[in-house]
């Protein structure tokens, strides 16, 4: 789950880690008062769940409240869209108005994990500002990275050690060191799977300042942290995924026009691959689980069908936990539910796997029956679309 980047200086605060003065606006005249607040010129801050807002224009200096007011008109209510989002964008519900930083240098610091170590990671970089990925890719030698093993936590050497190739001042280095810790206790502390501040800059005075904060919670941990829960934004999801969550099924839209219904993770991600060799592409990945009963299959097929770009379902299911009479249960219930008439291709095996056949050749689905993956392939070629 992603914050917001006011949600996320809050959270920073809270941990001592010095923010700009500011306030979210949800309107243009909130906007008007909190530039006021802050003696007319502010930077005024488009917030959604993307990277990329300045160089999409989501993100202005406005040098009094008139402007800021009006600046903020031309975000709320529209799509900001960024090399983060899709073509349609992602909406503006609200601004973040922030004093201007006085920014003698710009650093980038995250904290993520490293799938390889199988830990958490400290990245910084004198290289802040800019896209980490553009860095990463043209000058790699700019990154520098502290691996850090859960059981001894953040070190005191590693600390320094990162402060030092920052070229960082002593004056500098102590307030940065202590960004640093406070960033690990946020990250161990609140599950998250990301923080970032990019940038992180050294004022005029030497403060260290986080001008910008991302931070990214782990999913499967909220259940320990209801008031995080709550910060949650619909509106920044995409509604077919966020319906999906809010049913327990892993889904995530992709952008192809074939819909996959899958039992099991794994076998999700082969047949993402049997639909890409039959020279189509996979609408979705959708593991509907082990234990689903009809209606969650049914919601899961609903789900796929909702998707206007879905053109004909692949079904591969192996029968265990979730049998394939329940399967095909659930599949006709929601075809009929929907009204749908899309072609529907289906490698079925396992337990109960001829009376989940014979409950889809009852009924009046325009059914396809594949014994192998390449029988699959060549049904989704057929169907075409």
């Amino acid at each position: 789950m992603k914050l917001h980047e006011y949600q996320a200086k809050e959270i920073f605060a809270c941990y001592g880690i010095p923010v700009p003065r500011g306030s979210v606006a949800a309107t243009a005249g909130e906007a008007r008062q909190a530039a006021a607040d802050l003696g007319g010129q502010a930077v005024v801050k488009a917030q959604v769940h993307a990277g990329g807002r300045g160089k999409a224009g989501g993100i202005k200096v406005v040098r009094s409240p008139e402007e800021a007011e009006q600046t903020a008109r031309e975000f709320l209510g529209q799509n900001l869209v960024t090399h983060q989002t899709d073509a349609r964008g992602v909406p503006v519900n609200s601004v973040l108005v922030e004093e201007l930083a006085d920014i003698r240098r710009e650093l980038y610091v995250a904290l993520t994990i490293d799938r390889g170590f199988r830990g958490p990671v400290l990245l910084v970089s004198a290289a802040g500002g800019m896209d980490i990925e553009e860095v990463a890719a043209t000058n790699p030698q700019d990154i520098h990275t502290e691996p850090i093993e859960p059981v001894l936590g953040l070190m005191p050497y590693q600390t320094r050690r990162l402060a030092a190739r920052l070229n960082l001042e002593p004056a500098q280095a102590r307030p940065a060191i202590q960004v640093l810790n406070a960033l690990y206790r946020i990250f161990t502390e609140n599950d998250c799977s990301l923080v970032e501040i990019n940038p992180l800059i050294i004022t005029g005075d030497d403060r260290v300042v986080a001008l910008d904060a991302k931070l990214d919670l782990e999913d499967d941990s909220l259940f320990r942290h209801a008031d995080l829960g709550e910060l949650r934004d619909r509106s920044q999801e995409d509604a077919l995924e966020a319906e999906a969550a809010d049913q327990d099924i892993a889904y995530v839209n992709l952008e192809g026009s074939v819909g996959c219904l899958v039992n099991g993770a794994g076998l999700a991600m082969a047949t993402l691959d049997v639909t890409n060799a039959a020279g189509a592409a996979p609408a979705n990945f959708l593991d509907v689980g082990g234990g689903a009963d009809e209606e969650k299959v049914a919601s899961a097929v609903s789900i796929i069908l909702s998707d206007p770009k879905v053109n004909r379902v692949l079904v591969n299911i192996f029968g265990g936990i979730l049998r394939c009479d329940i399967a095909a249960r659930g599949i006709v219930l929601a075809f009929e539910r929907q009204g749908a008439t899309l072609p529907l291709i289906v490698r079925m095996l396992g337990t109960n796997v001829v009376e989940g056949k014979e409950i889809l050749q009852a009924s009046s689905l325009n059914v396809t029956f594949a014994d192998t993956l390449t029988e699959a392939a060549a049904a989704i070629r057929q169907a075409g679309g």
